[in-house]
Order: C-alpha cells, then structure tokens, then sequence
C-alpha cells in the first residue's frame, strides 16, 4: 500500500505537477534540457532494475509489426496532411520554403534529442514502473497517451495537446503490442517528422496561449 501511494505521488509530480509549473511560468520553459534529463533519469532507473531488459526484440522478431505500422501510419499522415491542405493551406511545407537548412536538421536531430528520450520516459518507464497503478492493458495505454498529451501544455496550444493525445495512444498501442523500443521511436519519428515537413512544427516549440 505505501508503495502504491510512493508511486502516485511520484507520477502525480513528474507528468502532471513539472508541466504545470513549466505551464505556469514557474520554472523557466526549456523543453528539451528537462526532456534530456528526464530521459537519462528514465534511462538509468530501467537500467538499474533488474526486471527490466532493453533490447529484447531484433528488427528480425518484428517484421510482422512493421509493415502493418507503416500501412497505418501512412493512411494517418496522408489524412493529417491534406486536413492541412485544406484547413490551412499558408502552413503546408512552410519550413522547407522558408528554411530549408533548419528542415534538414530537424530531420536529424529531432528523432535523437526529442522522439528517445520522450519514448523512454513516456512508454518503457511509464509502462514498466506504472503498470500496477494502471493495469497492463488500455488503462496503461491511455493513461501515457494523456500525460504525453498533457506535458504539452508548455507550448500554449490546443492542436499539440490533442494531436499528442492521439499521437501518444498509437505510439502506446506500438509499444504494447510489439514491447520494442526501437519501433515505438521509429513510429512517433515518422509522425514528429512529416509535422514538421508539413508545417505543423510551429505549434510544437511556440504558440498562443491555451
């Protein structure tokens, strides 16, 4: 019983306390230094935990995921895109036209300084160390798709946070149903990436108020 209060109290600050006061101005808004620290916490505590092994599925023991999350996602981005190209045809490709170089970087950087460490915090840590406050099936799966959803906040928008909230459920659903890291990285990286291609990346580091 004390374990399972510990525990809640300790969710409760980390995905729900820390973006509020982020949110709120209290602390200084720097996602991706707080994302980086949060991510070696995540990383050392599995590492440390002997009932918590990394890289326990190849490439090879997934190929039955993969070609079913690749169709999904490609069918998710298409309609993502053209609801852009209809609703908001001034944003579409805006960041290739306007900063090709800055695109090209993105590409890059954003699946190892932002898509990692979120999925280890989000879906390994989250799953593994909150499963007993949750359970192991939609009621762990839903609730990392709300708090992923909720930590974005910071960026004083309502299009990340729901597009979080759906992002994060596909991405939780990856991750229970596979148990792999590195695909769960390759999904949310698909899905970050083409935001940014497509000129939704603006409202994920500035934005109005929510």
């Amino acid at each position: 019983m004390v374990r399972l209060v510990l525990l809640a109290v300790e969710f409760a600050v980390i995905f729900l306390a820390v973006p509020l006061l982020i949110y709120f101005r209290v602390l200084p808004n720097l996602p991706i230094p707080y994302l980086l620290a949060a991510g070696v916490g995540a990383y050392v505590v599995l590492r440390l935990d002997p009932t918590f092994r990394f890289g326990s599925f190849s490439w090879a023991d997934l190929r039955s995921h993969v070609v079913p999350l690749v169709l999904r996602d490609v069918v998710s981005l298409v309609l993502l895109g053209l609801g852009v190209r209809l609703f908001a045809p001034d944003l579409l490709f805006s960041l290739i036209k306007r900063s090709p170089g800055l695109w090209v970087l993105v590409m890059f950087l954003y699946p190892l300084l932002s898509v990692y460490p979120q999925e280890l915090l989000y879906r390994a840590f989250f799953f593994h160390r909150y499963q007993v406050l949750f359970g192991s099936g939609w009621g762990i799966m839903l609730a990392s798709a709300l708090v992923f959803g909720f930590v974005h906040i910071i960026f004083g928008n309502w299009l990340a946070v729901g597009l979080c909230v759906l992002g994060g459920l596909l991405f939780s659903m990856t991750y229970h149903g596979s148990g792999s890291l590195a695909l769960t990285c390759l999904d949310h990286a698909l899905f970050g990436n083409f935001i940014f291609t497509i000129g939704l990346g603006r409202f994920f580091y500035h934005g109005t108020r929510l």
